[in-house]
């Protein structure tokens, strides 16, 4: 069970329809497929979140081949420095790129054991995982006429409704002027019933922007409001202003614990350095009465990642995000994930149950060559400042 070679391939991620958010447009996302090869032929997937780490990865390649593939311990004290801080390289991004590599290494050790990762992990305490359905304005894409008013975005969502049975929406806001968010939400609501709304700004309010905001939206039942502001002492300043919880991407669950918000924080298992990090972050967030759920955009591989952890961590209760119904391309032969019900299916088979589509990841890879990293989107910054003069 022996690493004998690591590749790593960035690769870009198109959206059928590029989204509109409070940092502007977007159109595509890139990430960075891993792969580790063990000497028994069995290869492991992974992949990093933060756009092309692939130098970064192959940096680790000559630190660990040789390594026994369970060994996360040893993998990661020869890749990631043990300080926060160091003049030397980037701390963070070291961390992220190792979480790639290491949920390789879980996958490689369920494929040679012949077990899914909740196997692994402990065993599963349930076999579907809840998303959400998500929803913005959108741009005209090459297969979606995309979403410009607030009724347009209401029906895509009684669409989503009536095709998928979606029970859970969460969407974006901060983007476009206050009063034509409200008008949005409410025709959202109306549309979708009693269904959990939810609303992410992105960081996209001040505080009193956001006093104002949730004092308009919260007749309308939101369940969350994802990073309303930009830090947790902001959110704590708002407590009193809304009878809704909050959530945000930012780690910090020392502060969390102090200020008592918010109440959930999402992210991906990069950004705590891998599986074990993470099951490990998810056990510190149970103790202490806080939420954990995933947010989404990567590609089938850490999707599927994120499927088995939330299968074997009973703490992950409510609906992770979602961007699956959105993607125009994935790197794996399964193809992109379906939700149903507002459900997804825990995959079965060994390690991830995913499957490397060559193909895919040469069509994906040869895009990212093309576009580069993030690319905007032709067109994004009109749409932006149209909407902007709104």
């Amino acid at each position: 069970m022996k690493i004998v070679d690591i590749r790593a391939t960035p690769v870009n991620i198109p959206f059928r329809a590029p989204y509109v958010f409070s940092y502007g447009s977007i159109a595509s996302l890139t990430k960075t497929v891993v792969e580790v090869v063990t000497d028994q032929g069995v290869t492991g997937l992974g992949e990093v979140a933060d756009g092309d780490r692939s130098a970064d990865v192959l940096a680790f390649r000559d630190r660990l081949i040789g390594l026994d593939i369970r060994e996360l311990t040893t993998a990661e004290s020869r890749c990631v420095p043990a300080m926060r801080y160091t003049p030397w390289g980037n701390v963070i991004g070291m961390r992220r790129a190792f979480g790639g590599v290491e949920m390789a290494l879980w996958d490689a050790r369920g494929r040679l054991e012949g077990v899914p990762l909740f196997v692994l992990l402990g065993g599963a305490v349930r076999s579907e995982v809840g998303l959400t359905e998500y929803f913005s304005y959108r741009m005209p894409g090459p297969s979606e006429p995309g979403e410009s008013s607030p009724s347009e975005v209401a029906r895509y969502c009684a669409r989503m409704i009536e095709e998928h049975d979606a029970d859970t929406f969460e969407g974006k806001v901060g983007a476009l002027g206050l009063d034509e968010e409200v008008r949005m939400v409410r025709e959202i609501r109306a549309a979708i019933g009693d269904r959990r709304l939810q609303l992410d700004a992105n960081g996209g309010w001040t505080v009193p922007t956001a006093r104002e905001a949730m004092r308009r939206l919260d007749p309308f039942v939101i369940h969350y409001y994802e990073d309303p502001v930009e830090t947790y002492e902001e959110m704590a300043q708002l407590r009193g202003f809304t009878r809704a919880s909050f959530s945000t991407h930012v780690v910090d669950l020392e502060k969390a614990i102090r200020l008592r918000a918010p109440d959930t924080i999402v992210t991906n298992i990069n950004e705590h350095g891998g599986i074990r990090r993470t099951v490990e972050f998810i056990r510190a967030c149970e103790r202490f009465d806080v939420g954990f759920r995933f947010h989404s955009g990567e590609t089938s591989i850490a999707s599927a990642a994120y499927l088995h952890v939330s299968a074997a961590m009973e703490h992950v209760r409510e609906p992770s995000q979602t961007l699956f119904r959105w993607y125009a391309d994935d790197v794996v032969a399964e193809g992109t994930f379906v939700p149903k019900g507002g459900l997804v299916a825990v995959p079965k088979g060994p390690g991830l149950g995913v499957t490397l589509d060559p193909k895919a990841l040469r069509r994906c890879h040869e895009r990212f060559l093309t576009e580069g990293v993030f690319p905007q989107g032709k067109g994004g910054r009109r749409f932006r400042d149209h909407f902007t003069r709104v």
